[in-house]
Parts: structure tokens; sequence; C-alpha cells
């Protein structure tokens, strides 16, 4: 029995590590990209709403999977041109994917964003309706002719620092009704979340203002590098998987929670530390790579920081098994009190006690595998 059980987890490994798509969406099978530059809104022509696509030169491959990378800088800077954004797009278009780095609406003043909640709410939600915006542009195109030969069933959306926390709000904010009624701002005064969504949502509330209306915003899953959440509550069973890169002495968005920009007047954000045990309490498939010692600028300068190219890597593999080209079989996780952790195996799939810097297999009773690292 354990010799066929030992057989089962190395049958399980191997398909977790070798390719089932034709090569494709797990390294880098092209030699250069192509890019357009879009605007992605039908309701706003200007800067914030470009977006640049990224394919791969030669691909002649359809039905492509998309991910969405959104920018980092604080909701008052940034750009879609940033080199991670590069980096991260032009690696993964090189596998065969689809991607694009797009802009977003930002804070339009610095010092009223900084001291007031309302109005940080307001600047994240303006951006998420932009990503949403984004993903309808997408599946628009494929109804309209298929202009870069996508899969409309299968896009990612993710990106670094405040792009992250858009791919996350934008993931697990379901409806309006999510988000507080009745808050508190820096001055004790109270304000309503859910009549700023409205405000700016109008007609098509949660769905935003930014247009590309009668197609679906839904994503496939989240990217997280240094990313976090306002409500780690919004995690729940119906949602998206997630893979997120942090490091614990992060201070601009907390590894656990804490004020965002390490600044009291800004509201909280939970990273990866909160965000994974609510995702296994709520069943949802995830990964989470941590780089010990690191804080959070680690992403910033793309492909220099060796991290980042390893970041990249995790996420591919993270994201490789749930593409339909994968989905011979289908793994249900069970919460997390109801499964029990029966091994942890290496690559080679032997039992193996915690070792950094090493993949490896968590086994648990529902049949489900979480592969974690954990960086040194």
């Amino acid at each position: 029995m354990k010799k066929l059980l030992l057989l089962l987890i190395s049958v399980l490994i191997s398909n977790l590590i070798h390719s089932q798509c034709n090569g494709r969406y797990e390294t880098e099978i092209f030699n250069s990209v192509n890019k357009t530059t879009v605007n992605y809104s039908d309701v706003y022509n200007d800067n914030s709403h470009k977006m640049d696509i990224y394919t791969a030169d030669g691909d002649t491959e359809i039905n492509r999977p998309v991910i969405l990378y959104l920018h980092g800088g604080s909701f008052y800077g940034g750009d879609k041109a940033m080199i991670d954004c590069v980096d991260f797009c032009e690696s993964m278009a090189k596998r065969g994917y689809v991607t694009a780095s797009l802009n977003y609406r930002l804070a339009t003043n610095i010092i009223g964003f900084l001291t007031s909640n309302e109005t940080q709410y307001e600047t994240v939600l303006k951006a998420v309706y932009d990503a949403k915006a984004a993903v309808r542009y997408f599946r628009k195109d494929f109804a309209n002719g298929d202009t870069y030969g996508i899969d409309p069933n299968t896009i990612f959306a993710g990106g670094y620092s405040a792009g992250g926390v858009i791919a996350i709000h934008q993931a697990y904010i379901d409806n309006i009704i999510d988000l507080p009624s009745s808050a508190i701002d820096n001055n004790g005064n109270f304000f309503n979340v859910q009549s700023i969504a409205n405000n700016i949502g109008g007609t098509y509330a949660i769905e935003g203002d930014a247009g590309n209306y009668g197609y679906s915003s839904e994503i496939s899953g989240v990217i997280s590098f240094a990313g976090g959440i306002n409500d780690i509550s919004w995690i729940d069973s119906d949602d998206e998987p997630l893979v997120s890169i942090q490091g614990p002495n992060d201070l601009t968005v907390s590894y656990n929670c804490g004020p965002g920009l390490n600044n009291p007047l800004v509201l909280t954000l939970c990273g990866s530390a909160e965000m994974h045990p609510q995702a296994d309490l709520a069943g949802i498939i995830n990964e989470t790579l941590i780089f010990n010692g690191e804080g959070h600028s680690w992403a910033s300068n793309g492909n220099i920081n060796p991290k980042f190219i390893q970041a990249i890597d995790f996420t591919s593999n993270f994201l490789f098994p749930l593409l339909p080209c994968n989905n011979t079989t289908e793994v249900i996780e069970l919460p997390e009190e109801e499964r029990k952790l029966i091994d942890i195996v290496n690559v080679l799939g032997r039992s193996s006690d915690f070792i950094a810097n090493n993949p490896l297999f968590y086994i648990y009773s529902d049949g489900s595998i979480k592969r974690k690292i954990v960086v040194e």
C-alpha cells in the first residue's frame, strides 16, 4: 500500500512538473515579443486607460490564456512601462501567454489621498473598476474578431504592490454589499463605502464606470507580488486561486496586517501571512513564496533582482495546472479544518522534513497537493 501511495504521489508531482500543454506556458520558448498599445476603455480616452499588450513574435497559437499585470506606485504614481511590468509581461508572453500591462486612474491629490480613508477607498475602487474594464476589453475583442488569439475563459490578473492590491480586490470583492456600509475616517466621521462604490459605478454598480459593458469581468486567478487585502473575510469558498510572493519585512504592505505605506492614516492591508490561512480555510487553491529577510522593493527593478525572476517562475508553475490544457482531472480542496496533512515530500516523491529554499509538496487527505517554497 505504501509503495502504491508513493507511486501515486510521484505521478501527481510529475504532472505538476512536466508539461501537458505541448511545451507551452512553463518556460520561455519564444525569443522575442510584439507590443501593441491600445485604449482599453470605451468611456475614457486618456493615458490612464492605455494598455500595452504583449504577444510572442511568431506564435500562431490561438486560444491563449491572458495575464493582466498592474504597476505599483502607492496609488499616486507609476506607469505601465515600469521595468517590472515590462519584464513580467515579456517573460510570460515568451512562454505563450498573451500579457498586458495597463495604466489605471491614480489619486489626483496626494495629500488628500494619504490623509483621507474615504479618498483611499474611492481611489482603489476606481482602479479596480479600470482593471475590470480591461478584462472586458479582451472578451469584447474576442467576440468581435479575436485580434489577440485568446481563450476568453482563462484570464488572470495580478501586479506588484498597488497593482497586486488592485488585482486582489478585483477578485475578492464579489458585490457592493461586501463593502462596509459604515466606516470611520481619521477624524472620527462616519462614511459609507457602499455609497462610494455605487456613486462611481452608477447603473453598473460593482462593474464600475470604465465601460465595455455586456461582457464578464470574471478572472481565473490572482497574482500578488507584495500585495494585500483590506479585509481577509472577503476571501471565501467561491473565490479564485491565489498565488502571492512577499517578504516578511515588508512595511509598505504588511506581511501580516497593518496600515498601508506604514502610515497610520492609511487603510489596513493584510499580506501573505494572513491571506493564505484564510484561503486555506475557504478551501481555495493557493500557494505562497516567502522571501525571508526581504522588505517591499524586491520586485521594483524587475529582472535585475534574481528574486523577481524566481517569482515569475513560481507564478508560472502555479498557473500551469490551472490552464484548460491540463484539466484532465479535477481536485476539490476541502476547508482546512476538514482535511489532514498526510505527508510532506520532495520533488522525488520522498518524505521530507522542512527544508528552506527547496520546493516541497504538502499532501492532504482530500487529494489536494500544495507546493511551497520558503526562501532564506
